[in-house]
């Protein structure tokens, strides 16, 4: 591993600068993605700025409607918060399935967006309940978030300081995941808000998307058999050791049957 700089800091505005301060510098969170990529050689950053120290950068609190969560959060206290159990469920129950404890004891709520793994449980969560990121300069919508294959709305040296999460009237999250990393190989995030529904799949393709077929049948009958005759199409969707288009194409109705399930228990 090539050798680096490591800071640091305790304020946001503290951490930008250094990240203005040398080429290739990049931000850690939880690094449950980075460490293994600079140990494998696939990246030599000149410094790594450490965002562990920020304290206004982690937590959980709920004003009025909206639950926000610090983007430092860790999946584990995102899991066990009485706040989030009360107010999104799903959101804890999906949090409580990521990776094993040494992952959930580590990662962030913040870095598992701002990496957007297409495999990772929190976009579909970040999308299906229509959630707002809240950078160091701006808000962005969910829909306006995520854009690709490891790719997202964030810009150079832009730092996710929270997430704002509306509390819908009933959601569910349901993954069939990979026995090795517990990554989802297929999870759907279903949410009904004001009457609208909102079906978010991560893991089926190269980024989150949502189903606007499935929103529009559950938004005239929320129950799983609403979108059991659905078929979405295995074209651009992702093929591997786990599973092929098809499978993952099949998977997606399957998952959210189970989402639409979960999300009426929680009423």
């Amino acid at each position: 591993m090539k050798s680096f700089d490591f800071h640091k800091p305790a304020t946001v505005p503290a951490a930008i600068a250094l990240l203005g301060g040398a080429a290739e510098t990049k931000l850690v969170a939880g690094g449950m993605t980075l460490l293994p990529t600079l140990k494998q050689r696939l990246a030599s950053p000149a410094a790594l700025v450490d965002l562990s120290k920020i304290p206004q950068l982690s937590g959980i609190a709920f004003d009025g409607d909206m639950l926000t969560i610090g983007a430092m959060t860790r999946h584990v206290d995102v899991a066990e918060s009485e706040l989030v159990r009360a107010r999104i469920p799903a959101l804890a129950v999906l949090a409580a399935g990521i990776g094993d404890p040494a992952v959930r004891n580590r990662g962030t709520i913040g870095g598992s967006i701002a990496n957007n793994d297409p495999s990772a449980d929190y976009p579909a969560a970040v999308l299906g309940l229509g959630a707002t990121i809240v950078t160091d300069r701006r808000q962005i919508a969910a829909d306006a978030f995520f854009t690709g294959l490891f790719e997202t709305a964030l810009e150079p040296n832009e730092v996710i300081v929270a997430l704002r999460f509306p509390v819908p009237a009933a959601a569910g999250y349901a993954k069939f995941k990979s026995p090795a990393s517990r990554y989802a190989t297929v999870g759907v995030c279903v949410a009904k808000a004001g009457g609208k529904v909102r079906v978010a799949v991560t893991g089926a393709a190269s980024c989150v998307f949502r189903v606007a077929e499935m929103e529009a049948a559950l938004e005239k009958q929320f129950e799983p058999g609403a979108v059991a005759s659905i078929r979405i199409s295995a074209t651009d969707l992702n093929s591997d050791i786990h599973a092929d288009a098809q499978y993952r194409a099949h998977l997606v109705t399957v998952m959210a049957k189970k989402a639409v399930a979960a999300a009426l228990q929680s009423l």
